[in-house]
């Protein structure tokens, strides 16, 4: 498994647990339920720049399938 991949699911599960952690309590601690989340939308942005995007795919299919038809 890829370091990066670790540190992004590392941060993914961190920030939610402490994300549920800062509700759960009686009186909430604001800053650290901002933190957690942050830590949280941090991971899932990582993870997520490294996933292609479905329409550069189709762009590449039209262009080959155009190309095809002459």
């Amino acid at each position: 498994m890829n370091i990066s991949r670790i540190i992004n699911f590392v941060c993914i599960v961190a920030g939610g647990v402490v994300a549920l952690y800062a509700q759960a309590q009686k009186q909430q601690n604001t800053y650290l339920l901002m933190g957690g989340i942050v830590l949280l939308m941090l991971g899932i942005y990582r993870t997520s720049r490294n996933i292609p995007s479905k329409y550069d795919k189709q762009e590449e299919e039209t262009f080959i399938k155009t190309e095809d038809e002459d």
